[in-house]
């Protein structure tokens, strides 16, 4: 019996509560009292969180008003009432008459309970009249069209109007029920829109036939539809967030991996300790801390306009504790309010690692010390177990099948629980990956492709999210994207990179900081019994997953030229400018221009998620078009420019504020298909393909990297899948004043692209387009 086992039975002895034995002298019982002082500070735990959600369930029912100003205001109606002063215009009178007929009070307490019902009622209406307020006030939108930089006197007005209202100290969800919800455009509004982006991408006759179309939905087809659209905008929160989840994200039967996961990198220079263990311990416990905060709300919620107007935070709501459960037609999301262990993957095995013990969280030196012990286990996998996780990585109906099949009773089904009960899945990758200077390209191409798809049986790619810890010590996440978009998931990532570096740090050998503890059990191997017919479902599926991972063309760089330091120098938003370079370097690379999205949010609204930019306009076009013709003139290219790039902001804002195009079609897309209805229009307008994919990681809480004093604490960024088969996906980052990192995918399998020859051209594009403002590369250097 190895040492390993030998350990392992001895801790199964410890952990069970009581044993007894039948003598001939009656049952001898024997109680563990370490075991009952573990069950003992677990319902203890569970009885803290219970009244901890219910304490915030009351601050966040009342707000903007708070539990304690119910004092005051019964207090300040009790003491006109002693005044002989009626505040309620006769309503306490008829109160006390009311509790009159019960014939049980006396006259004082009859008085008293009369003023704390009426002053209760006056709070209540208070609070919803604040609440109806705030929400009015928040439908508001002109302070995003105004010129930037300059604010009307009604935009300040408005500002300390919404401040006045907002209250003092929010928590994550106290603005949810102040939210407006999101506004269905007009049929005709949006089908305009539509047919002005499209313009510059059709030849004449295809938009005339277009334009027939688009103006016979408009006056036939579409009022019908969207009289069902706006009777759900009445009843739900949002008319178009479920249905996004459920058809765009669950319905979908292809696999997830590549096609809808993303993934977020560690830091791109710094790698704060090499010991791959230490590294998983401090990264697990700084999630966790994250975990505790979100569960007591104190994550503050994410404000525009100098700390004034909140977005939407119910999407933090499944960020822990849940996991995609396959289904053969759609797909569901399992979500739990509390876990207390992870699960972690290493060589092809799964270990169930508790997160708790002695009644509280386990300490960075402490995980260090349990992901060793794994690290340390030379157990080899069971059969089927080491390629597990592909089923997650392929086709979903396969998976379905042989979940049901195989995976709903005995030690599976146990097994498959521990997973996706899990409060997140962990990997400790075998390989080294990271920024390496003596060769950046093919360094971080390798980084991207193995966040985005590792060995497509190491990652299960249904959880929430998988954090991944590398040999070397680099770390990273892949999520799954049903559940919340990129923005939440970069909220906690941020947040896990500075706790990691910043506040938790290291010893100087590079172990986390503290003592280890060896009365702690050591984690448990999870069990399987994979028969053969569900290993052939495995290979299958790990043979779909390796054919569209082995096609994946990555090129991940960061661009140093400049930032959006320089890019606000020239007087113009730093995603137009990004934007139109993109636009730029597509014609450069394709020869023409195509359909582009770009992803914007909603959450302005009550559970809004996003919404398409369509960047391809005739203004950038033009542009475009400017740019490789040598007859044009610099100042002729700065006004283009400075067209296509208000052009550009004038479409997000659009988008943010409700008027988008797409997810709008999209509804009515959905409607008719209820209604069992064809539209020749909404079929055409969905199946057109983006060929150009783009998105901006946003930097959220700026305030936890000091970049001026740490220059080389600078975020990677994060990245995707290519969306088109023949086309790009593109994201970035811009990292501090002087740095944007690029992340590119395409497909090897298409003849048309190449993303490093792609990044070449973006590269130009950027570099062109900063000379038409007459900056050379010795300013840009003197401005760095």
């Amino acid at each position: 019996m190895t040492p390993w086992r030998s350990l392992k039975m001895a801790e199964a002895h410890q952990a069970v509560a009581f044993q007894f034995t039948v003598t001939p002298d009656g049952i001898d019982l024997r109680l563990s009292h370490e075991a009952l002082k573990q069950i003992y500070l677990s319902g203890l735990h569970s009885w803290k969180k219970k009244f901890i959600r219910f304490k915030n369930g009351v601050i966040t029912g009342v707000y903007p008003a708070s539990p304690s100003s119910w004092l005051i205001v019964v207090v300040g109606v009790m003491s006109t009432m002693y005044a002989k002063i009626d505040p309620s215009l006769g309503i306490i009178a008829k109160i006390n008459r009311t509790l009159d007929t019960t014939g049980y009070m006396s006259s004082q307490t009859k008085n008293i309970v009369s003023g704390i019902l009426f002053g209760t009622g006056l709070w209540v209406a208070l609070i919803i009249t604040m609440r109806y307020s705030l929400k009015v006030l928040l439908s508001y939108h002109g302070w995003m069209f105004a010129e930037h930089g300059k604010m009307s006197r009604a935009t300040r007005i408005w500002m300390c109007m919404v401040k006045i209202f907002s209250g003092r100290k929010p928590m994550l969800y106290s603005f949810q029920t102040s939210l407006p919800r999101l506004p269905v455009p007009a049929v005709k509004d949006t089908v305009n829109r539509y047919l002005e982006s499209v313009r510059p991408l059709m030849k004449d006759e295809d938009f005339k036939r277009m334009t027939a179309l688009a103006q016979d939905f408009a006056v036939n087809l579409g009022p019908r539809l969207q009289w069902y659209l706006k009777l759900k905008s009445w009843w739900a929160t949002n008319y178009v967030s479920d249905w996004w989840e459920e058809y765009v994200y669950l319905r979908g039967r292809g696999p997830l991996m590549v096609n809808s996961n993303y993934y977020a990198m560690d830091l791109l220079y710094v790698i704060p300790t090499h010991l791959q263990a230490a590294r998983a311990g401090n990264g697990i416990h700084a999630i966790l801390l994250y975990r505790h905060k979100l569960d007591r709300e104190e994550i503050k919620p994410i404000l525009l306009l100098g700390s004034t107007v909140p977005l939407c935070s119910a999407q933090w709501e499944r960020m822990f504790n849940t996991c995609r459960i396959p289904g053969e037609e759609t797909d569901t999301i399992q979500h739990l309010r509390d876990s207390k262990h992870i699960v972690v993957f290493h060589k092809g095995r799964y270990f169930k690692v508790w997160l708790y013990h002695d009644g509280r969280l386990l300490k960075p030196r402490e995980i260090e010390q349990q992901i060793q012990r794994i690290l340390d286990d030379p157990s080899e996998p069971q059969a089927g177990e080491a390629k597990l996780a592909a089923l997650t990585a392929g086709e979903r109906v396969p998976w379905a099948k042989c979940r049901q099949a195989y995976f709903g009773r005995g030690k599976n089904k146990q097994s498959l629980d521990a997973v996706e009960k899990a409060a997140f899945f962990v990997t400790l990758d075998e390989t080294e990956q990271g920024y390496r200077e003596e060769d950046p390209d093919a360094s971080m191409d390798s980084y991207a492709k193995s966040l985005l798809h590792g060995r497509c049986s190491d990652r299960w790619f249904d959880k929430s999210f998988t954090f991944i810890v590398f040999k070397n010590g680099k770390m990273g996440m892949n999520a799954e994207h049903s559940w919340a978009d990129a923005p939440v998931v970069g909220h906690l990532w941020e947040y896990v990179m500075s706790t990691d570096c910043f506040q938790l740090g290291y010893a100087e050998d590079g172990h986390c900081k503290g003592d280890t503890n060896p009365n702690i059990p050591y984690p448990t191997r999870l069990q399987w019994d994979i028969p053969e017919e569900c290993q052939d479902v495995i290979e299958t599926s790990l043979n779909t997953a390796n054919i569209l991972a082995s096609d994946v063309d990555f090129h991940s760089f960061p661009f140093h030229a400049f930032g959006k330091g320089l890019i606000k120098k020239c007087r113009t938003s730093p995603d137009a400018f990004v934007q139109l370079a993109l636009q730029l370097a597509h014609y450069k690379d394709m020869g023409k221009f195509c359909l582009t999205y770009e992803a914007s949010m909603t959450r302005l609204f009550r559970e809004g998620r996003t919404e398409t930019v369509r960047s391809c306009s005739s203004e950038s076009c033009s542009f475009v078009l400017a740019m490789v013709d040598p007859t044009q003139t610099v100042k002729q290219k700065l006004r283009l420019f400075k067209i296509a790039s208000e052009k550009h902001q004038h479409l997000y804002r659009l988008a943010m504020t409700g008027s988008g195009i797409d997810r709008h079609l999209f509804c009515l897309y959905v409607v008719s298909k209820y209604l069992a209805v064809d539209s020749p229009f909404l079929k055409e307008v969905l199946s057109e393909p983006w060929r150009l994919s783009t998105s901006q990681t946003p930097q959220q809480q700026v305030e936890l990297f000091d970049l001026e004093r740490n220059p080389e604490y600078v975020s990677s960024g994060g990245g995707f899948g290519p969306v088109a088969d023949d086309g790009y996906g593109v994201s970035y980052i811009l990292v501090g004043e002087n740095l944007i990192n690029f992340h590119i995918s395409s497909k090897f399998s298409s003849p048309e692209t190449d993303s490093h020859r792609f990044g070449k051209h973006l590269k130009q594009a950027m570099n062109d387009i900063m000379a038409l403002f007459g900056f050379s590369s010795n300013s840009r250097k003197e401005f760095h």
